[in-house]
């Protein structure tokens, strides 16, 4: 089994520093939860919601990963499913630099078989699939998860079967909420 992953929000609880790098980046007091809720669909619609001009990407994605760096951790029982995959890979919006650090931080970094740092290596943003694909290239991949509809469209996109964690919105041929499931839900059902 060869799993890709998305990592903000899906391996590791990064939101809390996503939303204090946004609100830093905004200049504002901005309600959290508001923010919250705008990043979950992308950053891209949370920055034209609230006026932010787009050329303050690398900005904001300094900010985040400085505050990712001291807040962010993996989500629970995390490890034990990556010890059951064959193969992990990354594919990530956020730069490989601070991805890899977190990893080795929490000894993680040993069950990643690639990271792929999207817009670092010069792909188009999730969710255009030219990066999934590139892994594809590379890697048998049989399963996708994340935690945000642009995860899963590339995934669909080339036929891929999906995990949605914690967001039962989203269109997925699995949904979890918690990682201590992942095994008997969607492993052991393949």
């Amino acid at each position: 089994m060869n799993i890709l992953w998305d990592f903000d929000g899906t391996l590791f609880n990064t939101y809390p520093s996503l939303v204090e790098g946004f609100v830093a980046l905004s200049g504002q007091d901005l309600d959290r939860d508001e923010v919250l809720k705008w990043l979950k669909k992308d950053s891209k619609t949370a920055f034209k919601h609230y006026s932010i001009d787009e050329n303050q990407r690398p900005e904001y994605q300094r900010l985040h990963n400085d505050y990712a760096k001291n807040t962010s951790e993996p989500f629970e029982n995390l490890e034990d499913v990556l010890s059951h995959v064959d193969d992990n890979i990354i594919v990530t919006h956020r730069d490989k630099e601070s991805t890899v650090y977190l990893l080795e931080k929490f000894n993680l970094l040993k069950y990643f078989k690639e990271v792929v740092a999207v817009e670092e290596q010069g792909f188009i943003r999730k969710p255009d699939s030219a990066s999934y694909e590139y892994v594809l290239e590379r890697h048998q991949i049989d399963l996708v998860v994340g935690d945000r509809d642009l995860d899963l469209i590339p995934a669909r996109k080339l036929g891929i079967k999906t995990v949605a964690f914690q967001n039962p919105a989203i269109e997925a041929d699995y949904h979890i909420d918690q990682y201590h499931d992942f095994i008997p839900l969607v492993l052991e059902k393949l």
